[in-house]
């Protein structure tokens, strides 16, 4: 545990610092108008879509039956907004592990863990498989958990659990690719992974911070290099150096 509060403390220390605060508003805002744009020309089309699938399940034959057909277009608004959101979410985690992480990562590393030596195990094509098949699989269970959210503790436990596998998949791979060899990264994994996994966890519970939220995507991105940077530096018996306090 101690671990994974350095790597967010360290974090917190490197979001707030110029360069990044430049960064870090970015992914979010680009996510913003990427969904709210389409949002703007397509909305009434995916609710009335939405409407069409509850008005053939056997929803819509009870609110019928129960003078309720109104309910039903409700119903469809609100799982449109339910869909929307995850989808900025992801669009801006995304945005940040492929545009800003190797910007990230080079900062990090150079200020704070200079002593480790660039293997560049990883690989671009790599990097995008890792990306698609973790969105792909949180998509997946996205869809077979949304039910829950429409129940009490679930609405606030599920985003929390789909967030700490989502981040620790996206951020995982580029923060230890310059670095690490496979063998290293397969080797962290086996010995960190479910430390990944809390972090990613104790990240989701930020997205209901006030104003830090904003600023999550690269917040997570900088808590995951210092996380597995620190590993790798274990994991290869380096000693521990004071980081640098210059720019």
């Amino acid at each position: 545990m101690q671990d994974i509060l350095t790597a967010l403390l360290r974090a917190l220390r490197s979001l707030f610092h110029p360069k990044m605060l430049a960064l870090a508003l970015w992914p979010t805002v680009m996510a913003a108008v990427i969904w709210g744009g389409l949002a703007f020309f397509f909305w009434s089309d995916w609710v009335a879509s939405l409407q069409g699938l509850i008005d053939h399940t056997a929803v819509q034959a009870f609110l019928s039956g129960h003078e309720l057909g109104w309910a039903a277009r409700t119903a469809a608004i609100a799982l449109a907004f339910l869909l929307l959101v995850p989808m900025g979410v992801v669009t801006a985690l995304l945005i940040a592990a492929v545009i800003a992480m190797p910007y990230m990562l080079r900062f990090v590393a150079g200020r704070d863990y200079p002593d480790i030596e660039m293997k560049h195990g990883g690989t671009v094509l790599g990097s995008i498989w890792n990306g698609v098949a973790g969105i792909l699989v949180f998509a997946v269970l996205w869809l077979v958990t949304l039910p829950l959210w429409l129940f009490g503790p679930f609405a606030v436990a599920v985003p929390i659990l789909l967030s700490a596998y989502l981040n620790q998949r996206l951020f995982r791979y580029d923060a230890l690719a310059d670095h690490a060899t496979p063998d290293e990264f397969q080797s962290v994994l086996e010995r960190s992974g479910g430390k990944m996994y809390l972090l990613g966890g104790l990240l989701g519970l930020v997205q209901f911070v006030p104003f830090l939220n904003l600023l999550l995507p690269i917040y997570i991105g900088l808590a995951y290099i210092h996380f597995c940077l620190a590993e790798l530096r274990k994991l290869r018996g380096i000693p521990r150096i004071e980081p640098s306090s210059g720019a």
